[in-house]
């Protein structure tokens, strides 16, 4: 069997699909790259980091929304504890709260990082310590 080369893309469910594009814009560095519309509506986009190695969908679906808040469904990889540090100064610039640097059960992380719609966004190290 071939092996699995990650992940294409995550989805998310969204109350509001551009009061979300903006805060994944401005919190986390995402572009738009996709817009799903249907009959005239936007319904949903896939949004690109900057360095274009991870693609985030997001689709409008309230009811989902809602149930997901609280929950912690996706971390993303940061490179290194430094570049973590880099995050956290981010974050407090943008008013954003978040639980600050953590130590996890294999490298760092930040947490409480919450959408607009109350779902969590954690960013952990690749790294791991020693």
């Amino acid at each position: 069997m071939t092996a699995l080369s990650g992940f294409h893309h995550v989805k998310l469910p969204v109350s509001d699909v551009r009061r979300s594009i903006e805060w994944y814009r401005r919190v986390l560095g995402f572009d738009v790259a996709i817009e799903f519309v249907e009959a005239g509506v936007l319904r949903g986009v896939a949004l690109r980091d900057q360095a274009d190695t991870l693609m985030l969908a997001l689709r409008e679906e309230s009811r989902l929304a809602g149930q997901m808040c609280g929950f912690d469904p996706v971390a993303l990889g940061v490179p290194t504890y430094d570049a973590l540090r880099e995050w956290s100064d981010h974050l407090d610039a943008t008013g954003t709260p978040h639980s600050g640097i953590t130590e996890g059960s294999v490298g760092w992380l930040i947490g409480g990082i919450a959408d607009p719609d109350g779902i969590e966004i954690r960013l952990y190290t690749l790294q791991q310590h020693t």
